[in-house]
Order: C-alpha cells, then structure tokens, then sequence
C-alpha cells in the first residue's frame, strides 16, 4: 500500500499593509490581512478532515515562522508542523518545502488563495497523488492552486514567469519533457483582485441560499468576515 503523502499548506502570515495587497484600493489594510487570515483557517480545517499523514504549515514571516505567535496558534489548533519557506523566489521557495516530504512519502502542497475549493476537491488531489508521482490542481487565472510531487522533484521551479497567465502550462510542458506521468485535479478560482473577490461573493450567495449545501460551507471563516465587511448578506 503506498504511504500517505504529507499535506503542506503554504502560506504567508496575514500582516496589515503587507497581505493581500491587491485588494487595497477597495478594502483598508486590516480588512484585507483579516481576509487572509480567514482563508488560512478555512484551508487548514479542510486539510485536517483529509487526515493527511502529516499536517504541515510552510509559512513566511517578518521574523521565523517558529518565533510567530501568528504560526503558534495555528499550529496549536490544527495540530500542524511548521516549516519556514525560507527565502528566495516562489518557485525556490515551493521546492524547498515540497522537497522535505517528496522523496520519502510524498506532499500535496496547496495554497491558501482558494477559500471556496471544496474538501472533496482537496481530497481528490490528495488521493491521486498516491496513485500518481505528480499532481497539479489548475486555476483560473492560467497558474496552479496546489502541486504534488512522490519521488524525484522535475525542474517546474526555476526560469517560470511566477504570476503570469502561462504558468500552468508551462509547468505541463516541462513535465512532458522530463517524461512524468502526471494527473490532473479539479479547475478552481482563486482570490487575487477585487473581480476574484465579487466572484467570490456570488458563489458564496449561491451557495447560502441553498439549505442543502450550508451543513457544508467551504469556508465558513471567509464568509464570517465577508459578512462583517457588507459584502455578504447577514443570515436574518
């Protein structure tokens, strides 16, 4: 049977003026760090109900991840390790947390920008990357919401145009080179700018309204903080 793979949530602590910056011209600074927080929890409760092998937070902080009171708590509550994504470029940065786990059981490493990705979606990723040494979970915006590596890491990490529209396919294309298999997870949007926000928002409206679907909000965090912010209806 092959090991469970370890699941590393990525992600960088939520300081006012400094996360979620491209939210600013629409949200104040502290509206915008209580987003991020937000979809750090959300991301993390779902992490858990797939009961990886080993829950890992790869953060980055103004000072190191284990001297964060931030990180602290959250590795308190989630029963997580912490990892500091050191320094370096996204790419580096994503090799090297993915590169503790990857030659011994495997790891799922999944951003946090994805508040309403459903838990079924995490756990598909998750189980495929036991049956396959490379997984991607593609996003909306032409990049990759979550990358899972078993084995030896291809060079997907070095010369990519980080935050550009071809990052996902370029990454494809350096793993058809290198002769990898690879399988595929759900398409998913994240929350980047405004537009990804009011998008959100809809979704979240949808999906509320729906008295089947509320014993399984995707991100209830999120939608607590949204509501406080007017952008969601209050439940009356």
């Amino acid at each position: 049977m092959t090991p469970r793979p370890a699941l590393v949530v990525f992600c960088r602590e939520p300081i006012a003026g400094h996360t979620k910056t491209r939210l600013l011209p629409h949200l104040p600074a502290r509206d915008a760090a209580a987003l991020a927080d937000a979809f750090i929890v959300d991301t993390l409760a779902k992490a858990v109900k797939i009961r990886p092998a080993r829950l890992v937070i790869a953060g980055t902080s103004e000072s190191s991840v284990a001297g964060s009171a931030y990180f602290r708590r959250l590795k308190r509550r989630f029963a997580a390790e912490l990892l500091d994504q050191g320094r370096g470029s996204l790419g580096a940065r994503m090799a090297r947390a993915l590169g503790s786990f990857a030659r011994d059981r495997g790891a799922l490493l999944v951003g946090t920008d994805l508040p309403s990705l459903p838990v079924a979606a995490l756990s598909r990723l998750y189980a495929l990357l036991q049956r396959h040494p490379l997984v991607l979970g593609p996003s909306l915006d032409g990049g990759y919401y979550a990358v899972g590596v078993r084995g030896e890491i291809p060079p997907i990490f070095t010369g990519i145009r980080w935050g550009s529209a071809g990052v996902f396919t370029e990454t494809v294309r350096r793993i058809k080179f290198a002769k990898r298999r690879l399988a595929m997870g759900p398409v998913w949007h994240d929350v980047d700018r405004w537009p990804d926000l009011i998008l959100l928002c809809g979704y979240l409206r949808s999906l509320e309204a729906s008295a089947r679907r509320r014993s399984h909000h995707p991100c209830p965090a999120t939608a607590r903080v949204l509501k406080r912010l007017g952008l969601l209806p209050r439940r009356r």
